[in-house]
Order: structure tokens, then sequence, then C-alpha cells
């Protein structure tokens, strides 16, 4: 099956912006205030860690900055290569870092999620719950294998629920080495990047802030607090 679907593909040569689309905080959080009720000792535990955790980068920036963008990189970059989950492209054996074409392809693919993964699982599902989301625009310059062509004639490959065909084609190309592939959503009309190599990302820039909210019926989102911007069913 997945040699026919590999037959079916073609290769994307991709150099753009990504849309990164996570779990964030509008509202800085003190990571460390349950520790002590001391800020001086919230600081200690920051520079603690900043010293002693590995950096998963080389950076050229000046030293004073480095902190900050190594945050940066590991926020909108490096975290799920080290945090490995279970998703539709892996079986939770190696990372997958997932990018969508547009910032509305990224929305329906989270709000997906969240609502009918995440809270339906933990038996949360209900409406008036929110969540806060941040936005990044991450670059990408990598040959992908693009599945799209091989869509219409594998429709498992954008399948709801079932992954079993999609994750044996990410532990097939993470084994072989591949940067990753680019397919169709099944979510929306919009493109998703599975992305198996942090190599080829760079630049992240956080371009703004989103906020959902559950309804009876699906998720709203908004991009100022209080205004509504959208509404998924």
């Amino acid at each position: 099956m997945i040699d026919t679907v590999f037959a079916a593909s073609a290769l994307a040569e991709t150099h753009r912006d990504l849309v990164r689309n996570i779990v964030s905080l509008r509202v800085s959080e003190d990571l460390f205030d349950d520790l002590s009720d001391e800020r001086t000792a919230w600081q200690a535990a920051i520079e603690l860690e900043l010293t002693t955790k590995p950096t998963p980068f080389k950076s050229i920036a000046p030293a004073i900055d480095r902190p900050f963008e190594e945050a940066l990189w590991n926020d909108a970059i490096g975290y799920p290569f080290t945090h490995w989950m279970q998703s539709r492209y892996s079986d939770g054996r190696f990372g997958v870092w997932y990018g969508a074409d547009t910032l509305e392809t990224s929305i329906h693919e989270t709000a997906y999620h969240w609502r009918a993964g995440l809270l339906a699982d933990a038996g949360f599902l209900r409406p008036g719950v929110s969540i806060d989301r941040k936005i990044y625009e991450v670059r990408c310059d990598a040959a992908l294998v693009d599945l799209r062509p091989a869509v219409p004639a594998f429709p498992s490959l954008i399948d709801p629920a079932d992954y079993h065909l999609t994750q044996q084609i990410g532990a097939r190309l993470h084994h072989e080495g591949h940067p990753g592939l680019v397919t169709r959503s099944a979510r929306c009309a919009g493109d998703v990047y599975v992305v198996l190599n942090a190599k080829v990302l760079k630049q992240a820039r956080q371009v703004g802030y989103l906020s959902y909210t559950t309804t009876d019926r699906g998720v709203q989102v908004e991009q100022r607090s209080g205004r509504v911007w959208k509404v998924l069913h």
C-alpha cells in the first residue's frame, strides 16, 4: 500500500513560511511561583534552569540574547522533537512538527484536536471552556514528499480518525531520513506540512494570539479578547 501511495505522489520544493499554532498564555506566568513566595527565589530558579539544561541548537547571537532566542526556538520549533506523542504521522516513537499553509487551516486543525480530542478524552467537552493560542510563522526550506496528488486515489490519507496508513508513511519517511511531507488537511480545504527534521525550519516569528472557546456546536475564535472573529461548527 505505501509503495503505491508514494508512486502516486510527487516532490514539493518548499521555500516558504508556515503557520505554527500552539497552546500558550496571553499573559506571562511565573512557572516557579509555587515553590516560594519570594520573587528573588523565582528568579534564582529561572537562572539555574538556564545554566543547567542542554542547549538544543547552536546560535551566533550575542550571549545576552541567547536565552530569549532559545526560548523562541523551543516554543515554535523544538518542542515536538523532544516531547514525542502519537499523532496522524507518528505512533509516538519519534517527534513530528506540524505547520499549515494558512492561519485558517491551522485554526481548523487545532480547534478540532482540542475540542474533539483533548477535551472529549478528558471528559471536559462542554460549552464555555477556553484556551489561549500563540501564532508563529516559521520558515521551511526542504524538498518534501508531496502526498496531495495521491489523496483522490487514497482517501484514507485524510480520514478523520483512522491514522493506520499515515502512521506507516511517517514511520518509513522518518526511518529513511526524509525531512517531511505536505498533504491535504483532513479538517478543511487547506494543506498541512509534516516536518521530521528540525534542521529545515528556521526564522520563527511570533505574529499574534488567538483564543478558543467551546460552544454548544463547535468552537468560537477570538483574535482580540471579547470580540468573536470566527465560529467553527
